[in-house]
């Protein structure tokens, strides 16, 4: 298979360990591109439902695939998120090509890129946390729920439904939280004279122009893999936004090379470990 090459590859809320994961499609999508530098903006594992009773092969997976990149001398920026928020004591420190941060900021064709996954934004997460951590629950039950529903619906020949989408279109609450959060990352961007702000967390892909008194700027969104199943993708100065679809990938393997036998998380490590020693 003939890989896509990017300059730049964004994802963001995969949220590994929950039932809600689509790890076998990202893990498609991983095998077909061949990306210069990978960014993971947050949420990438959910540590907030992080569980031993359940973290299925193909999460490991994603985590094999994911230290392979940074092993084969691919940057790895690990931006964290508020459900990975464990492992933002250890921000700013690095093992080889794999980097733990915050925020990022790039220079991208003379325009400077800045990516963070965005809960600083979220009213919610400062001040009751323990509300999102109910929510975040409220939500994987949902998408359990939704993906039953789902399987029902194909096999009578029918669309899928997302109840998820739904309740966020429908609800003027969801509406506005979107839109602000949008507008806040935006008019800060500005404010420090940024071209592109790129951001995660609300599970919604994006990309736009966003306009204040100060000036605009470009806002993209990740997305999730989740329910949305997409990505950023920059390539030749254009960003992108990736949406999965299951009949790109119709009677290929999901993961051409074996990433179980090739090479172990063991390995990897050890492999990123001495990379430049």
């Amino acid at each position: 298979m003939v890989k896509k090459e990017l300059d730049i590859l964004v994802i963001s809320d995969v949220h590994l360990g929950t039932y809600g994961c689509h790890a076998k499609e990202l893990l498609n999508y991983l095998s077909s591109v061949n990306p210069k530098q990978v960014i993971l903006n947050g949420d990438i594992i959910d540590m907030w439902q992080f569980s031993k009773s359940y973290f299925p092969e193909s999460h490991v997976q994603i985590l094999r695939k994911i230290l392979k990149f940074a092993s084969e001398g691919i940057p790895v920026h690990y931006l964290t998120g508020n459900h990975d928020e464990v492992l933002r004591k250890f921000a700013d420190s690095s093992m080889g090509n794999l980097h733990l941060a915050n925020k990022l900021l790039l220079e991208l064709n003379g325009e400077k890129a800045w990516f963070f996954h965005g809960d600083v934004f979220d009213v919610t997460m400062q001040h009751s946390k323990w509300l999102a951590k109910l929510g975040a629950i409220g939500y994987d039950s949902l998408i359990l729920l939704n993906s039953l529903v789902n399987w029902l619906l194909v096999k009578m020949g029918k669309k899928k439904y997302s109840f998820s989408r739904r309740i966020k279109a429908s609800v003027k609450e969801a509406v506005k939280f979107i839109n602000k959060f949008e507008q806040t990352a935006s008019d800060i961007a500005i404010a420090k004279g940024y071209d592109y702000v790129i951001c995660g967390h609300i599970h919604q892909a994006e990309m736009k122009e966003v306009s204040s008194t100060n000036g605009k700027v470009t806002y993209l969104n990740s997305g999730d893999w989740v329910e949305s199943l997409t990505a950023l993708e920059y390539r030749s100065g254009v960003w992108n936004i990736y949406t999965y679809d299951a009949k790109d990938f119709h009677g290929r393997q999901e993961e051409q090379e074996n990433l179980k036998d090739k090479m172990d998380i063991e390995s990897l490590l050890h492999k990123l470990m001495h990379i430049g020693n």
